[in-house]
């Protein structure tokens, strides 16, 4: 900005009220009254001329600190009218205004940006301060994964949930660590880390968990569909030289009957090879019947049924010969209107295959009971519950028992919770199971 033309004038302008001044004084000194009056009224004149010309442009000064002070940057200057340093000054603050809202505009795309990536994730992550639980920033998958609404200070969580409010945000975690937290009437695993940063002079902290159950769910849909196309390429593979074998002993026979003075036939020879591909056979066809239940549950045909109406089916089925057995087993619903959109055959698949699971389980038990209930809890979800008082589920295969082909049992398969998962992921339903050894089960159908 150009000061010298406002220095300049500013100097004429004291000099010349100055100098009014000294002739006022001249005048007042020879007895002159009407110049001296006149000499006055100049005065004045110059003072206030002197002082607008000097307070301009502070008022422009004052209204551009105060634009800043309350942030507003949409303030433009005059540049094209009034004197020529002001309209230097006007410039140069409308150059100030200018490049601080293209930082704001930048920052606020960045922000934007930030926002809608951590949006669009499925980890939840929250940034709050630390002394006073008010919330910087939190994303939905947060508020989804601890089943809460949206909260601006922490301490609503500890209101509602101060057991969870102490596992999520009293306790540190400085490394990623995996822990189990209780939701409504259920447990969910997640994995969980923070970290504490400082800006200015307040304390944040940021967390962020992650809904493994979910992950591991997604995940293991995708494995089923490449483990059954590696095991189907594996039975492929031991096909191949029983074909061969067969084809060996088929050469060998026609070759006695054709010629059967230069070939004689082995009898045991041809015994063992059909001996061979008789228990060979007998193995890929066990193999390939526990494939086909678990391929060919793929699609659905779903309609509307009550659950009552499920439990009666089952109750037919199954408790003529549990009771026979000396366990009582018992079918509850809680409301009569209970209904779900299921395919019923694979869902009566999935409960007979619980309950004569708990059927073993009781097995050894003097006052053996099983109890098959249905309930809607506080989300509308409809929950199947099948209860027994067994033997339980030892701690240290818990985690394994919905993994294909792993089982606990000399004659199992490792295919029945498999498929009950599979079947229930199909269903966009959960499969959850609660344990103590000794004391019994309960294996959780949520829809």
């Amino acid at each position: 900005m150009n000061f010298k033309g406002y220095i300049l004038r500013l100097f004429f302008r004291i000099l010349l009220l100055v100098s009014s001044i000294l002739g006022l004084v001249y005048l007042i000194y020879k007895d002159k009254t009407a110049y001296a009056v006149i000499a006055g009224i100049a005065i004045v004149y110059l003072f206030i001329n002197t002082y607008t010309f000097v307070k301009r442009r502070f008022v422009a000064m004052d209204d551009f600190f105060e634009a800043v002070k309350y942030r507003d940057f949409s303030r433009w200057f005059p540049e094209d009218r009034g004197p020529k340093d002001i309209r230097f000054l006007y410039t140069g603050f409308n150059e100030i205004n200018r490049t601080i809202k293209e930082i704001n505009s930048k920052n606020e795309a960045q922000y934007v940006y930030l926002q809608k990536i951590l949006e669009m994730v499925d980890i939840g992550i929250i940034a709050y301060n630390i002394e006073s639980g008010d919330v910087l920033w939190s994303n939905d998958s947060f508020s989804e994964i601890l089943d809460m609404p949206s909260f601006k200070n922490i301490h609503f969580v500890e209101s509602r949930k101060p057991e969870l409010f102490n596992t999520v945000f009293e306790t540190y975690h400085r490394e990623p660590n995996s822990i189990s937290i209780a939701l409504q009437n259920e447990s969910i695993k997640i994995l969980i880390s923070d970290t504490v940063f400082q800006v200015d002079d307040d304390a944040f902290k940021l967390i962020v968990i992650q809904d493994i159950d979910n992950t591991l769910n997604k995940n293991e849909s995708e494995s089923w569909k490449k483990l059954l196309s590696v095991m189907t390429h594996e039975i492929m593979n031991s096909i191949a030289p029983i074909s061969s074998l067969a084809d060996t002993l088929q050469s060998n026979l026609q070759q006695a009957i054709e010629q059967p003075n230069n070939n004689t036939l082995e009898l045991d020879d041809l015994n063992a090879g059909i001996k061979t591909i008789k228990n060979r056979s007998e193995g890929l066809l066990k193999f390939a019947k526990t494939y086909r239940s678990l391929s060919k549950v793929t699609n659905l045909n779903l309609q509307r049924v009550k659950v009552s109406e499920l439990f009666n089916n089952i109750k037919l089925l199954m408790a003529p010969s549990i009771k026979a057995k000396n366990i009582d087993i018992e079918f509850k619903v809680s409301g009569s209107k209970l209904a779900l959109d299921i395919d019923t055959h694979l869902i009566e698949q999935v409960l007979i295959n619980l309950i004569l699971n708990a059927v073993d389980a009781c097995k050894h038990k003097d006052d053996a009971q099983i109890k098959v209930l249905a309930s809607q809890n506080s989300n509308r979800d409809i929950v199947i519950k099948v209860y027994d008082n067994g033997s339980g589920i030892p701690q240290n295969i818990l985690e394994n028992i919905f993994v294909p082909f792993f089982t606990s049992k000399a004659t199992g398969s490792g295919i029945g919770l498999s498929l009950c998962k599979q079947i229930m992921l199909l269903h966009k339903g959960r499969i959850l199971v609660k344990s103590v050894e000794d004391e019994g089960s309960v294996f959780s159908l949520v829809f």
